[in-house]
């Protein structure tokens, strides 16, 4: 097997060659890490559907987490999943749903614990 890192250390595609009686059939695997972003976002977001709209999103985008509202006015959330898909869910935080404004998004990257499914706290 052949191994080949495209772009990052967070993917890499896999080349595997097989003999057959109609000769050689190649194969292409593709892995993805899987990260955890925990964010704090700040702005109108209580009161205005933000979690609801952020457990759709994260549903929509296949990954786990939670997500709820902070004594101080904020939001916070945890997403885990493919790399890919825990970038869009952080990228829609930064709007959120129409009737929120958001001025800021904090986030820290952390060691993933393996959750699953996606709650409202």
């Amino acid at each position: 097997m052949f191994l080949a890192k495209v772009g990052s250390t967070d993917r890499a595609d896999a080349l595997s060659f097989s003999g057959t009686d109609a000769g050689f059939r190649l194969t292409a695997e593709t892995t993805h890490k899987t990260v955890r972003a925990h964010l704090l976002v700040h702005g109108r977001v209580h009161g205005v559907g933000y979690r609801y709209a952020c457990a759709a999103t994260a549903g929509s985008l296949g990954i786990a987490g939670w997500v709820r509202n902070r004594p101080d006015g904020a939001v916070e959330a945890v997403f885990e999943g493919r790399d890919e898909q825990v970038g869009a869910a952080v990228e829609w935080c930064r709007h959120g749903p129409s009737v929120a404004h958001v001025t800021g998004v904090d986030v820290v990257d952390e060691p993933p614990e393996g959750l699953d499914g996606f709650t409202i706290r």
